[in-house]
């Protein structure tokens, strides 16, 4: 297990090292310093004493990988690229390329709490229904239960989340007038603001989680061991909790931990619509003022976490399944 975990933690290196020369290669290479503080000053006046000021503030006026005029290690760690993409590294993600001052850091670490907040109840919420509702199906397999609760399913996972927020925010927040429309506060009252964005995102992913969750139960019913614990006089609950079930996790653990990165990294969607000021949020506010060095943040961050989700996966299948072993 050990030597796994080592070795999986240097590939992730490797992979994080790859998407970080992608990433400042396109942002710095594709667009130029010189172009990114014409998009971030606007307007039809951009004077060059301008840009070249903008640069200043920012630490953009550097050169982008050798600096000739220093000495010493100060010629690599002058550089755009060293305290742009290397730093990242070491969980300094600097300033916003919109304001001349402010941390990413910070912002990040405040905003991922809120976005916690959020996600794990839907994350939690999602599996649970997910998996009880496709084991009813399949319980009740070859009937009108399960007939139209596959048609359910279709259904669901063809409507956009969209649809789901502006009717949930309508009939609930409008008409109902149950929950706020949106908001966030830091007092108990957070429950009220996050109830609706909680069960709307949980219902958005139910159709095609459960479908999903449904095909891998059928496929486990057909097995063998199956028909011997049936042989055996065992009812069908427990047939399909002890042994289906469990082991169909493994690809279900799969599936539900895909998503565990939004845990930490938001929903876009959602916590735009409901005013979340959580990470989600925060990409979308630096998309709109096309500030990089947020985006190249959340990108380096985003990579992070699935490179460790998914080496948790990978350690959880043990727990699942014995006989999994990992060499």
């Amino acid at each position: 297990m050990i030597s796994y975990t080592i070795r999986r933690a240097l590939y992730g290196v490797l992979i994080l090292l790859g998407v970080n020369l992608a990433t400042f290669f396109l942002f710095f290479t594709v667009n130029t310093p010189d172009d990114m503080a014409r998009l971030n000053i606007g307007g039809k006046r951009v004077t060059q004493e301008l840009i070249e000021k903008w640069k200043t503030e920012r630490g953009y006026d550097k050169p982008l990988y050798w600096n000739e005029s220093k000495q010493g290690s100060e010629q690599l760690t002058e550089t755009i690229f060293w305290e742009r993409s290397v730093s990242l590294f070491k969980l300094d993600f600097g300033r916003p390329d919109s304001e001349s001052s402010g941390d990413i850091g910070h912002e990040v670490s405040t905003r991922m709490w809120v976005s916690m907040q959020l996600a794990i109840p839907i994350f939690l919420l999602q599996v649970i229904a997910s998996t009880a509702f496709a084991l009813l199906l399949v319980m009740f397999r070859n009937t009108k239960l399960d007939l139209w609760g596959v048609i359910l399913c279709v259904l669901m996972l063809s409507i956009s989340s969209l649809f789901y927020i502006i009717v949930g925010q309508f009939l609930f927040s409008r008409v109902l007038k149950l929950v706020p429309i949106s908001g966030y506060v830091q007092s108990l009252d957070l429950v009220r603001f996050l109830v609706l964005p909680v069960i709307l995102s949980a219902i958005a992913r139910l159709g095609a989680e459960a479908r999903l969750y449904r095909a891998m139960f059928l496929e486990e019913i057909n097995k063998d061991y199956v028909r011997t614990a049936r042989a055996k006089g065992l009812s069908e609950r427990i047939v399909m909790f002890r042994h289906v079930l469990r082991n169909a996790l493994i690809p279900i653990i799969t599936s539900a931990g895909g998503y565990l990165p939004y845990v930490f990294m938001g929903s876009l969607v959602f916590e735009s619509f409901f005013g979340i000021p959580g990470l989600g949020a925060y990409v979308i506010e630096a998309i709109s003022k096309q500030d990089f060095a947020i985006v190249r943040t959340m990108v380096f961050v985003g990579s992070l976490l699935y490179i460790a989700t998914y080496v948790l996966i990978d350690m959880a299948y043990t727990w699942v399944d014995p006989r999994v072993r990992l060499a």
